[in-house]
C-alpha cells in the first residue's frame, strides 16, 4: 500500500521517531558502554586484555560487517517483525551473559548475538522512518540516530551503579530485562508499505487458488449417475450446481491452452536465471569501478584506520585510568558518557559546517581525523583524570565525524552508487572496529602498559587522516564544484544512514 502525502512528514510519524529513537537506545546503550563493563569481566575471568577485548569489538563490528544481510530481512519482512526479533536477541544476549562461564562463551552471547540484534534495530529504525518522512527525513533520522549517544550516556552511569548494587551478574540480568521493550516499541512501528515476503506469499496464495479453481473435475468418479436416474444424492447435486457455476466452456479452454503450453515453463526458469546472474554481473561490476575510484579508495582506508584506532578508547579508557592509580574506581559520570555526550555534540556541529559553502567536506573530514588522532597520542601523557576528561571531550567531538561519512560518499561516487559504496566502507569500519581492542590488548599484555597500545592506535589515526588528505588532492581538483548542489538536497537516506 502507498504512502498518502497526509501521513508523510507528520502525524504517526513522530510516534515512528519516538519508537526509532528508544529502540536504538535500549540495543545499543550497553555495547557502546561497554568500557564500564570490561574491568569487570577482566577481574571475573582473569583473562588477558587482549582476548577480553574482542567481547567488545565484535559486538561493536558484527552489526556493521553484517548490515547488508540486516536490510534484506528489513525488506523481506518488514520493520516490525524485525524489531521484535532483535529484541529477543539483545534482552536474550544480555541475560544469557550473566551466566557466561567464559570469555568465550561471553564472546558469543554478548558479541555475537547481542551485536547481530543491535544491527537487526538499526536496519529496521532507519527503514521505518525513510518511509514516514520525506521534506524532513534528515530531522527525523538525526533525532533517532542520537538515541544510541544518549543511551551511551544513561548506560554507562546506570551499569557502574547496578554492578555495585547487584553485582556484573545482576546488572545484566537487569539491563537485559529492560531491553525487552524494545519489542513494545516495535508495535508503533505500522507499515506503510507491504513487505517483500507477504507479496511474495500473496502471489504464490493467488496462483495456487486459481490452479485449483482451473483444475479438471473428476466428472468419472463423483458425478457418476446412470441414464434414466431420476434422484440424486443431496451431495452429488451440491457438486454438480458448484461446478455448473464455477466451470464454464470459456474456463476449461483456457485450462487447456495453460496445459499446452507448461513445456515452456522451463523455459522461462532458464530466462529467471540469466536474469539474476546478468543482474549479479552488473552489481560485481560496478563494486569493481568503485573500487577504481581514487577518492574512495583512499577513503575506505581512511575509514579503516580510523576505526581501528579511535574505538579502543571507548573499550579501555576507563581501564586507563584505573590502571594508572588516577581513579580507584569508575567514577558516577563515566568517561564513556562524557565522550558520548561530546560525540553528540560533534554530529550537530559537523553536520551544520558541512553545508557551510566554502567548506571542503573532504578537509574537514582529514582534519577531524588528525586531531582525534593528536588526542589519542596525549592519552599515555596525562597524568590527571582532569586530563582525561578533557581529552575524552576531544575525541568523542571528532568522533562525530561518522555523521559525514554518507555526504562525504556521495560527493566521491554520486547519488547512483550511494548504496554499494556506503556498504563497501561500512564493511571496511566494521573490520577495523572489531580488530581495534584486541590489538590494543595484546599491546597491553606484551608491554604491562597502555602507553605503547594508545601510540599505536593514534598513529594509525593520523596516518588515516594524511592518506585521505593526500590522496584526494588530485581527485577533488578534477571534480566539478557546480555538482556539490545535487547533494545538498536530496530526499534519500544517504546523510544519517552512518550517523548512528
Amino acid at each position: 500500500m502507498a504512502a498518502s502525502t497526509e501521513v508523510m512528514d507528520g502525524g504517526w510519524g513522530w510516534m515512528i521517531v519516538v519508537a526509532s529513537f528508544m529502540a536504538q537506545l535500549l540495543a545499543y546503550g550497553s555495547p557502546q558502554s561497554v568500557g564500564v563493563l570490561y574491568p569487570e569481566w577482566l577481574h571475573a575471568f582473569q583473562e588477558g586484555k587482549g582476548v577480553t577485548a574482542w567481547v567488545g569489538s565484535i559486538v561493536a563490528g558484527v552489526g556493521l560487517v553484517a548490515s547488508p544481510v540486516c536490510s534484506i530481512c528489513v525488506d523481506n519482512f518488514g520493520a516490525r517483525p524485525v524489531t521484535i526479533f532483535s529484541g529477543v536477541m539483545v534482552a536474550g544476549g544480555l541475560m544469557l551473559s550473566a551466566f557466561a562461564p567464559n570469555v568465550q562463551f561471553l564472546i558469543f552471547s554478548y558479541g555475537i548475538v547481542v551485536g547481530l540484534g543491535c544491527g537487526l534495530v538499526y536496519a529496521s529504525t532507519l527503514t521505518i522512518t525513510c518511509q514516514y518522512f520525506d521534506k524532513r527525513r534528515g530531522l527525523a533520522l538525526g533525532i533517532v540516530t542520537t538515541g544510541t549517544s544518549v543511551g551511551t550516556f544513561i548506560y554507562a552511569t546506570a551499569q557502574n551503579e547496578l554492578i555495585v548494587l547487584y553485582g556484573l551478574d545482576g546488572c545484566l540480568l537487569i539491563i537485559g530485562a529492560v531491553a525487552l521493550n524494545i519489542m513494545a516499541c516495535a508495535g508503533f512501528m505500522r507499515p506503510l508499505n507491504m513487505p517483500g515476503y507477504y507479496l511474495k506469499q500473496k502471489a504464490a496464495l493467488e496462483r495456487s487458488t486459481e490452479e485449483q479453481l482451473f483444475e479438471k473435475p473428476p466428472f468419472q468418479e463423483d458425478l457418476k449417475i446412470t441414464t434414466g436416474s431420476n434422484s440424486a444424492t443431496p451431495e452429488k447435486t451440491l457438486m454438480v450446481k458448484e461446478l455448473l457455476i464455477t466451470i464454464d466452456a470459456s474456463d476449461l479452454a483456457t485450462e487447456t491452452e495453460k496445459k499446452k503450453s507448461s513445456f515452456l515453463s522451463g523455459l522461462a526458469i532458464m530466462k529467471v536465471i540469466q536474469k539474476k546472474q546478468q543482474s549479479y554481473s552488473k552489481y560485481i561490476q560496478s563494486m569493481y569501478e568503485i573500487l577504481q575510484d581514487q577518492a574512495m579508495v583512499a577513503y575506505c582506508i581512511a575509514v579503516f584506520l580510523f576505526s581501528l584506532g579511535a574505538y579502543p578508547p571507548v573499550l579501555f579508557i576507563e581501564d586507563v585510568a584505573q590502571s594508572q592509580g588516577l581513579i580507584e574506581e569508575v567514577s558516577f559520570i563515566p568517561l564513556v558518557s562524557i565522550g558520548a555526550i561530546a560525540t553528540c555534540v560533534g554530529k550537530l556541529v559537523l553536520g551544520v559546517l558541512v553545508d557551510i559553502r566554502w567548506i571542503n567536506s573532504l578537509y574537514l573530514y582529514a582534519f577531524t581525523m588528525f586531531a582525534g588522532g593528536m588526542s589519542l597520542l596525549l592519552i599515555p601523557i596525562t597524568k590527571s583524570y582532569f586530563g582525561l576528561q578533557i581529552l575524552s571531550v576531544i575525541l568523542g567531538f571528532f568522533s562525530g565525524n561518522w555523521s559525514l561519512t554518507s555526504y562525504i560518499t556521495t560527493k566521491i561516487v554520486g547519488l547512483e552508487r550511494l548504496s554499494q559504496a556506503y556498504g563497501i566502507l561500512m564493511f571496511f569500519g566494521g573490520i577495523g572496529i572489531m580488530l581495534g581492542p584486541p590489538v590494543v590488548g595484546w599491546f597491553f599484555d606484551w608491554t604491562q602498559s597502555y602507553d605503547y597500545a594508545f601510540y599505536f592506535s593514534g598513529g594509525c589515526v593520523v596516518m588515516g587522516a594524511f592518506v585521505f588528505f593526500l590522496l584526494t588532492l588530485p581527485c577533488w581538483n578534477r571534480k566539478d564544484e557546480n555538482n556539490r548542489r545535487d547533494v545538498l538536497y536530496t530526499t534519500s537516506c544517504e546523510k544519517v544512514a552512518s550517523v548512528a
